[in-house]
């Protein structure tokens, strides 16, 4: 039996298509989907499930077969072109903005004796927990080995919260189609061309060894760079004696997915550089599935992606993402 099939039994039946309005008209979400939310104590207000159209048309992912990308050393990725299919990348990107909060992380470096404020150039938001803890079905945070309250004192820095049910879809089909397993999604909102990350490995020990990223792309067209890692000189002549480093950029378009793992955290950089004019003014969403080992991915995680700002949401009216109030969004029935 193919992959593929084995997705039948995470979606429901086959609804009519809904048009891309629908899915973004609040009032709408409130009358035909009013039972069909996510809710936790630490969500700022309920995240709805995806429509159904979205739901059936995720069980047929991946859209082509993935290419994988191992022709440079220490070099292991599957890319996919699209993953997601056609019919729903607009839609989902969408939806993930218009029902998704997100923060404007600030916090402070040291080096030295100076303190540095860093304003992260994106929006950010973050799901999950560590495997040493889950969420029961009511939503309780519970020890993973004993099913007993988590104590007090595990989580001193954050409020974990569970994956809400619209995203863990997208986990558990992913899962499928990486032979990994996820316990984290991040979700980044680059609302212009001026919003970036520098170069960076997601190589911190709370991932493990040889961890597996799964990064989608939604929305615009971005730039992916990866480089190598500066080798030691000791080592370097005898690692590349028969391959030259180079540079890789990969542009990622609505839909796509690249799945990162085996040696390429430990030994590669990869960024989303700034850019000017085209497509990046229009908006992209990514989103990551990983896997924290530790509580200290936990902390981690919800300090560089929540922090203690404020809550935004993307205006429909405005056409940017603006403060959120609690007064100011609809309150979807639970």
């Amino acid at each position: 039996m193919s992959k593929k099939r084995t997705l039948d039994g995470f979606f429901q039946a086959s609804a009519p298509k809904r048009s891309r309005v629908e899915i973004i008209d609040r009032q709408r979400l409130a009358a035909d989907f009013k039972v069909l939310v996510s809710n936790h104590s630490t969500y700022p207000y309920p995240v709805p499930r995806f429509p159904s159209y979205i739901t059936n048309a995720l069980s047929e992912v991946p859209a082509v077969d993935g290419k994988e990308i191992k022709d440079q050393p220490d070099l292991d990725l599957v890319y996919f072109q699209p993953y997601l299919p056609k019919n729903i990348e607009r839609d989902l990107f969408e939806f993930l903005r218009q029902e998704l909060f997100f923060y404007r992380v600030q916090y402070q470096i040291k080096r030295g004796s100076t303190e540095t404020q860093i304003n992260t150039p994106r929006y950010t938001t973050v799901f999950g927990v560590d495997e040493s803890s889950i969420f029961s079905a009511d939503g309780a945070l519970v020890d993973a080995q004993t099913s007993k309250s988590v104590p007090p004192d595990r989580y001193r820095t954050c409020k974990p919260r569970p994956i809400p049910t619209c995203l863990d879809e997208l986990r558990k089909i992913t899962e499928v189609f990486t032979s990994s397993t996820y316990n984290f999604c991040l979700v980044n909102y680059y609302a212009t061309g001026s919003d970036s990350i520098s170069y960076h490995s997601d190589d911190e020990r709370f991932l493990g060894p040889n961890p597996s990223i799964a990064s989608f792309s939604l929305g615009a067209k971005r730039d992916f760079l990866m480089k190598h890692k500066p080798i030691p000189p000791s080592t370097k002549e005898q690692a590349h004696a028969s391959a030259p480093e180079k540079s890789l950029k990969l542009s990622l378009a609505s839909g796509d997915m690249i799945l990162m793992r085996g040696t390429t955290q430990a030994n590669w950089l990869h960024s989303i550089p700034k850019r000017k004019g085209g497509e990046s003014d229009r908006g992209r969403i990514n989103i990551t599935f990983r896997k924290a080992l530790v509580k200290g991915g936990t902390e981690n995680y919800y300090q560089y992606n929540v922090g203690k700002g404020g809550v935004w949401r993307w205006n429909d009216e405005k056409g940017e993402m603006m403060p959120w109030e609690p007064d100011s969004s609809l309150k979807l029935e639970q």
